[in-house]
């Protein structure tokens, strides 16, 4: 098990487009995709996008059973993505709370669109074709957000949404002076 550093907001390897991968590279894949599902894990993820721990390719891995992050969401189905596509298939937008790895510690109000249909290949190099919605289809926008070097605080549309995760929705303020 290697679990990597992950890399936070501020690093500029995080604002690149990553390349994609080409054909040839399983034996580098296996190992880089232990290591992205090693990482998750520990850091109690459920997704995590190769250039956030500094590989500039293509590739996401996403999934999760229960999470304590996100207590409410559904389950989402282990996933190697590399390569992937994506195609919108509902644009309703639904406003949803998101975290990041790569921002930790914070949360903000994130407008993405609640049906899409992903593509790409999985750790096999078989086709991945699937319809998602919901945080299923929340959590795939957002690991491919990072190929594009896109974080989610680049998405939110006020910054009042956005914060650290034990301050917001915190009591009332009072009358009281600093």
């Amino acid at each position: 098990m290697t679990v990597r550093m992950i890399l936070r907001m501020g690093d500029p390897r995080l604002q690149r487009v990553a390349r994609p991968v080409e054909k040839g590279s399983s034996s580098l894949l296996e190992s880089l995709l232990e290591d992205m599902f090693d990482t998750m894990a520990a850091a109690d993820g459920v997704g995590l996008a190769a250039p956030q721990i500094g590989i500039d390719l293509r590739v996401v891995v996403f999934g999760f059973d229960q999470n304590e992050r996100y207590p409410e969401a559904l389950a989402v189905p282990r996933t190697v993505l590399i390569n992937p596509e994506i195609e919108i298939t509902d644009s309703t937008e639904e406003d949803g709370w998101e975290g990041c790895l790569s921002v930790p510690g914070m949360r903000g109000l994130v407008s993405r669109p609640i049906g899409i249909r992903y593509r790409g290949l999985d750790e096999a190099g078989q086709v991945i074709d699937r319809s998602a919605s919901g945080f299923h289809a929340r959590v795939v926008l957002h690991e491919c957000d990072h190929l594009d070097g896109v974080l989610y605080p680049q998405r939110i549309a006020d910054l009042r949404d956005f914060g650290f995760e034990d301050a917001l929705g915190a009591a009332e303020p009072s009358d009281e002076l600093d």
